[in-house]
């Protein structure tokens, strides 16, 4: 996940002040040059973590931290707080949709950085909220740009304008006039990049602009480029005037700090994050909710949210009721894993998990709950309904119909029986029920 090594370097700053009670003026200097620290090895610009620390320093420096029982924990509000006003604020950008169709959006950056896939996953973003969504090939340069777009509007289920390798602002204008006559409310412009940027580039969207009423024009940003990534986005601003930033790869091994830097640096807001590699990896970026990730406290909000998107309403409400009246059975195990891997698996789910983001994700053998699955599969329907049944010969014939072993299948039927008894427990307590299920399996 992005910022794992920034979370990691913070959390041991907050750590060691929690220890000393008490807090000095020096204490708080010392933990702030480390954040300071911290912040450049994650590729945060200099001018940036410069600012904040010092905004961060005055603050803590007043009598809401010297003077608290909990000068830590008021430290780590302080950072919290600042941290989400660097990203954007507490409130997250969305994009304005006209009440007069279609809202027109041209999707820019450098080759490479995903504007294809990324007008693709907003395509389904925007689809899933509503609305018909057209997307338009303006790239007649990269090869098979046309086709990549073909086939991942396919995917999303969204169609896609193409007119070979005419002019890309005729291709804008006629796409336009397409979505009115067929009733799409939003079109999204897939132009073209470079490897570097120039003039030509700039020019072309430029043209595109003139040919065609730009509602927002959204620059698609590589996060794992770092510094590069906030120096691409000034410079497509000062050329374009952007209006809005997709950071992609939030989802690697990187520094982040171009989540942390570019809305400083441009006064742009970042509006989605891509996630990883599906279509439906597109998430609206919240600053308030990245802050509290970087900080190591979750991001219980999105997780829900998640779990809304994933789950059939009427399938969780039957789950729900089969529980309370402890009929749940294998069946309904193997819906919960597919809920579950519905959301991005374990692994996703533990890093917007308070202190999940300490969790190694190598360390999580997902493979687990594949062998769980299979071990279901190779019962019968009457085992899966009622697995008491299961025998000690039964118990052989699914371990060798599964590719497990008999210790297997005995350590998933004590589990089994573990939920049983909690679901009794938890009958006699709906609220805590209620609780769970806001979070599925």
């Amino acid at each position: 996940m992005a910022f794992e090594s920034l979370s990691e370097r913070l959390s041991g700053v907050f750590k060691r002040l929690k220890g000393k009670g008490k807090l000095s003026e020096a204490d708080i200097k010392a933990a702030m040059r480390e954040v300071r620290t911290a912040l450049l090895e994650a590729d945060v610009n200099y001018k940036v973590a410069k600012e904040f620390i010092a905004g961060v320093t005055e603050r803590a420096m007043g009598q809401e931290v010297m003077e608290s029982l909990t000068p830590a924990q008021q430290v780590v509000k302080i950072v919290n707080d600042e941290l989400t006003q660097l990203m954007g604020g507490d409130e997250a950008a969305h994009i304005h949709i006209k009440s007069k169709p279609p809202t027109v959006l041209m999707l820019c950056g450098l080759q490479g950085n995903g504007k294809t896939t990324h007008a693709a996953k907003l395509g389904k973003w925007f689809k899933k909220e509503g609305h018909r969504p057209l997307l338009a090939a303006c790239d007649v340069y990269r090869p098979a740009a046309i086709d990549q777009l073909q086939v991942v509007g396919e995917q999303a289920g969204v169609p896609v304008f193409t007119m070979g390798t005419e002019a890309p602002e005729l291709i804008a204008k006629k796409a336009v006039a397409h979505a009115k006559d067929y009733g799409n409310d939003i079109v999204i412009l897939d132009t073209a990049g470079r490897l570097h940027i120039d003039t030509d580039l700039m020019q072309e969207l430029e043209r595109i602009k003139e040919a065609v009423q730009v509602d927002e024009v959204l620059l698609v940003v590589d996060a794992m480029a770092g510094q590069d990534a906030v120096n691409v986005a000034k410079a497509f601003n000062e050329a374009v005037a952007v209006d809005g930033i997709i950071l992609t790869k939030t989802d690697g091994d990187t520094r982040g700090g171009a989540a942390l830097s570019v809305k400083a640096v441009t006064g742009k807001p970042i509006k989605f994050q891509g996630t990883g590699e599906k279509l439906d990896d597109l998430e609206v970026f919240h600053p308030a909710r990245m802050a509290s990730r970087i900080l190591g406290m979750g991001d219980v909000l999105t997780l829900i949210e998640k779990a809304q998107a994933t789950q059939d309403e009427k399938k969780a409400a039957e789950t729900a009721k089969r529980m309370m009246e402890n009929k749940f059975d294998m069946n309904d195990m193997l819906d919960q894993l597919d809920q579950m891997r519905k959301m991005g698996g374990v692994s996703a789910m533990l890093s917007m998990m308070p202190g999940g983001a300490k969790v190694d994700p190598d360390e999580i053998d997902e493979s687990i709950f594949t062998h769980i699955e299979a071990i279901i599969f190779s019962m019968t329907p009457a085992e899966r309904a009622k697995p008491s049944i299961i025998n000690p010969k039964r118990k052989r014939r699914i371990a060798a119909g599964s590719g497990t072993s008999v210790e297997e299948v005995n350590r998933l039927l004590r589990q089994f029986e573990m939920m049983q008894k909690l679901m009794k427990k938890l009958k006699r307590n709906p609220k805590a029920f209620g609780r769970r299920m806001g979070l599925g399996f």
